[in-house]
């Protein structure tokens, strides 16, 4: 369903394969790493995601844009993603809290999408050959042309997508998690659609610091850290140990990200003077810099993990979380020679998701505790890397 003029565009896969569809947001011509996410909802939060940072994100569920765009459903101020991908695309949002369209959200920030192609199809392609670089275009819709142009792009591995997507300076967070304001809070504001929702309070007095290494860090992340009780300062990807080391803080945090980890040289480099300084708790390519930092080693999963429906196993307690996950790259656990142990296990496909050092008070997670989209099952993690720095 649509109120716009219908304009072709085509999806071109590297391998030749062509979708013909539609055209919603911008027009134009753009190349990326073609992934599928299979979460339901959650479509705002997925665009402005920094870890989608080169890829061209196809959403497996078929109705796209039908609660359209708000200001407080973002991980970033803008989104991130190369591309999108619908089955179905609506323009008229149905919801209380919707301010634009998701067609108008995507034209504001130069995003092309199509839609009106069958995804299913798409997905199942992708699953079965792998992920692989595509293009979507409503200018050039010559196929041949289209493939020739996405043969000639080197890949996002070729890329270091950190530093497109990294805070330039340093900067404190003050922001707890969203909470809808009782009855008589939306009364003292004004009409009932107005700023509904307000920052929550910490479950604590802050007494412990935090420095967050940005490299795409999302912003679920860091209202989570401030909730469990953290004062938290962000720093630039590129921020060498000694600067953080100077501000001193109880617990350092590596965030998610885009890309292959192996570009990030220079993070790999700081975790490794940091490693026994500070406690540290790294999430998925946080995770990934740290695994590498210890000597270890990653791999590129064939088609990823995103979306917001992967069980992970905790092997502590033998419960399962319902998990919300982003990424194409895995640490091998065994590389690392028995410095770590295997604390959750992915029960799709038995991949690591977590571990913990023998010695050092590290700990580190693959998928997202702090959602944004997807279940909060994972949330308590925060708490624990508390936990673990107040035991110090």
């Amino acid at each position: 369903m649509t109120n716009q003029k219908i304009i072709k565009a085509f999806l071109v896969l590297a391998d030749g394969t062509l979708f013909e569809g539609r055209s919603f947001g911008a027009e134009g011509e753009t190349i990326g790493e073609v992934v599928f996410n299979t979460s339901m909802t959650g479509y705002q939060e997925i665009l402005t995601d920094p870890s989608y940072k080169g890829q061209i994100v196809a959403m497996t569920y078929s109705q796209i844009g039908n609660y359209g765009i708000n200001d407080e459903d973002i991980e970033s101020s803008i989104p991130n993603v190369e591309g999108f991908i619908a089955k179905e695309f609506f323009d008229f949002p149905s919801n209380w809290r919707s301010q634009k369209n998701l067609a108008q959200y995507l034209r504001e920030h130069n995003k092309v999408g199509i839609h009106s192609i069958d995804t299913r199809a798409l997905t199942k392609h992708l699953r079965d050959n792998g992920v692989q670089m595509g293009i979507i275009s409503t200018t050039d819709l010559n196929p041949h042309s289209l493939q020739e142009k996405v043969k000639k792009h080197p890949g996002i591995s070729a890329f270091d997508l950190v530093k497109e997507v990294t805070t330039r300076k340093p900067y404190k967070w003050t922001q707890g998690l969203w909470k809808l304001k009782s009855s008589v809070e939306v009364g003292k504001c004004g009409s009932a659609e107005e700023n509904n929702f307000i920052a929550s309070e910490p479950y604590g007095f802050r007494a412990k610091s935090v420095v967050v290494y940005d490299f795409g860090v999302k912003m679920n992340i860091l209202r989570h850290l401030f909730k469990a009780g953290f004062d938290v300062t962000v720093v630039p990807a590129q921020t060498p140990a000694e600067e953080v080391l100077n501000i001193n803080p109880d617990g350092i945090v590596l965030s998610n990200g885009p890309g292959d980890p192996q570009t990030v040289t220079y993070a790999i480099a700081s975790i490794q003077k940091l490693l026994g300084k500070k406690p540290i708790l790294g999430i998925c390519l946080g995770h990934q810099i740290l695994g590498l930092a210890m000597g270890g080693s990653t791999y590129k999963l064939k088609f990823g993990h995103h979306g917001g429906n992967h069980p992970v196993m905790d092997l502590s307690t033998k419960k399962v979380e319902i998990t919300s996950q982003n990424h194409n790259y895995c640490v091998d656990v065994k590389s690392l020679g028995g410095q770590v142990e295997l604390t959750h296990k992915n029960l799709y496909d038995g991949t690591e998701e977590g571990m913990r050092h023998i010695e050092l008070p590290v700990i580190s997670f693959q998928h997202h505790p702090e959602a944004g989209p997807g279940p909060n099952d994972s949330g308590y993690i925060f708490k624990r890397f508390k936990e673990m720095i107040d035991e110090i």
